[in-house]
């Protein structure tokens, strides 16, 4: 059986460890000045060299060379350590060893002089697994352990380890490791391996990869297995589930256009083309970071691991943009991107994100250089209430009535006559706070509706006030206003705002950027039209001989 890439190309020494020479280097002089401590602690992200260089360390400890800070991987005790028989170099998994019982054994047995080497060396890895327990009973030995001893801790989650842990290691961080000296390694893998691969290919597994290299030698060793001696960007995209990168800039592009259907099309072709959304919301992500840093800075510099090509759309895509637009796109597509992993409809949690970029409504961001830092989407402009009209007054001038046109087939509202006097107005004060407070209310609505009617109550454009009736502006957005006018949310809505208004309103919907007041009264949907007969009325009266009698007006 053929033996796993990443562990045939496991590093042997300090030389081939990659990325990390501000550890290996202190190591080594660590070792050639005799300065070696007792315990140290490896921390950082998974497949970045912590066990690995643990290893290593373990050779050079007992290597029977003569240069002590390079061991020779030809003597005895470094064959048996790199065949993994080695019987002074224990590895203990905390994950399954936790226990105050399995430290307790470990402190019996760490007083026993090696058998083979000149040191007992102790890897525990994901060591932030250990109990309270099993780390207060390592902590003697760990702060002083028998001169024959060393101890490696190794973590992920380094903040998870007591600090009293932590004040008796050595620390080293492992770093996340770039992508070109990803891609670096690879090729030389690929060339000792004999097949070749397209060097677009290999960046983007340095990229599906994150820092990994353990990931990125497994995947490159899963393209192997994919079965052709020339690895292609294509079946990387393939198998990562990544889209190609025509489909990110078309999605920009319909993001700079507003142009909606387009961005939906382009979904739904991902997702009948069985693309991961997860990871093309990275990649997306990716790229609009990739034109907020070329529209605020100019530097090309700082993206020197994407192909020029790239980079070339990428300024020119930023010129077509509003900084603003990026900026909101960003942050709003991250936020879904950590739900997209957990829900059941990923497709509409990012449809959602793209309607909101496309549409929302953002303040003018000006370059770094400028001096100006970026602005949040603003929260929807109010409108204060349109004066009354009044029927035979004098104006504010004094020089006459103010003339009021009325429709001669329009008749008065029956309940405006009944009326002892005018119909409460909402405080515009209230209302201006519940602008202010727009973030908080949203967060509210998130609460108690869910966050697809929090997604639909971003797309308000404009908001406005009549008597005891809010009005909201939806752009050009019908599915966003169609969501809220379903009763339940509806009345769900209204009450929040009634809640933060501190007092009871009704809710209308309309589209347009700028909510319409005219002709808009309390219970009356905005932009709606008097009603006409009702049919079963002039049925009646036409068919059947009825007469209409109006109710007598009743006395006061």
């Amino acid at each position: 059986m053929a033996q796993a890439l990443y562990r045939k190309w496991r590093s042997q020494t300090f030389d081939e460890v990659v990325g990390q020479a501000h550890i290996t280097q202190t190591l080594t002089n660590a070792l050639r000045d005799g300065r070696v401590a007792h315990a140290y602690l490896f921390s950082g992200p998974r497949g970045t060299g912590k066990t690995s260089t643990a290893r290593i360390l373990a050779k050079a400890l007992n290597c029977s060379a003569a240069e002590a800070e390079r061991p020779c991987n030809e003597c005895a005790t470094c064959v048996a350590i790199n065949e993994g028989r080695m019987i002074d170099l224990i590895e203990i998994d905390a994950a399954s060893n936790n226990s105050v019982d399995d430290v307790r054994e470990l402190r019996e047995k760490v007083g026993f002089r090696p058998s083979e080497g000149r040191y007992k060396v102790y890897i525990i890895d994901e060591v932030h697994m250990l109990s309270i327990a099993a780390f207060n009973a390592l902590l003697k030995t760990l702060e002083e352990p028998p001169p024959h001893t060393r101890f490696i801790l190794a973590t992920t989650e380094p903040h998870k380890i007591p600090a009293t842990i932590h004040s008796r290691c050595q620390r080293f961080d492992f770093r996340r490791i770039p992508v070109p000296e990803i891609v670096t390694h690879l090729q030389t893998i690929a060339q000792a391996e004999g097949f070749e691969a397209e060097p677009d290919a290999l960046t983007a597994i340095g990229r599906a990869s994150q820092g990994c290299m353990r990931d990125a030698i497994s995947l490159l060793d899963q393209m192997l297995s994919y079965g052709a001696q020339i690895v292609t960007l294509a079946q990387v995209q393939q198998v990562t589930g990544a889209v190609a990168s025509q489909s990110v800039m078309a999605m920009v592009q319909a993001l700079a256009d507003r142009d909606v259907t387009a961005g939906l099309r382009l979904i739904q072709e991902l997702v009948v083309d069985g693309a991961s959304l997860v990871e093309f919301s990275h990649q997306w992500v990716e790229y609009l970071r990739g034109v907020m840093l070329l529209q605020m800075t100019g530097d090309a510099g700082l993206l020197s691991d994407l192909p020029g090509e790239v980079i070339t759309h990428m300024q020119a895509q930023g010129k077509a943009v509003d900084p603003g637009v990026i900026l909101y796109a960003i942050k709003r597509i991250s936020d879904a991107m950590a739900e997209i992993k957990a829900s059941n409809q990923p497709q509409l949690l990012l449809e959602l994100a793209f309607i909101e970029s496309a549409q929302g409504t953002v303040q003018p961001v000006v370059a770094v250089s400028a001096g100006t830092s970026a602005t949040a989407p603003a929260a929807p402009v109010v409108k204060p209430p349109p004066a009354r009209p009044q029927t035979g007054g004098v104006s504010s001038t004094g020089t006459g009535p103010i003339p009021v046109e009325t429709s001669p087939t329009q008749k008065p509202d029956p309940a405006q006559d009944e009326s002892d006097g005018p119909a409460p107005v909402i405080d515009e004060a209230a209302v201006t706070r519940l602008q202010q407070r727009w973030t908080e209310f949203l967060n509210a609505v998130r609460a108690k509706s869910g966050i697809k009617t929090q997604a639909a109550l971003r797309s308000v454009r404009d908001m406005a006030v009549a008597n005891q009736t809010v009005v909201f502006a939806f752009g050009n957005n019908t599915f966003a206003r169609d969501m809220i006018l379903e009763p339940t949310l509806r009345a769900e809505v209204s009450g929040l705002v009634s809640e933060f208004l501190g007092q009871s309103i009704k809710l209308e919907c309309q589209m347009g950027d700028h909510a319409q007041l005219s002709g808009l009264t309390a219970g009356q949907s905005s932009g709606s039209t008097a009603s006409g007969p009702d049919p079963l009325v002039e049925y009646a009266v036409s068919d059947l001989g009825a007469q209409v009698s109006t109710p007598a007006k009743a006395k006061k």
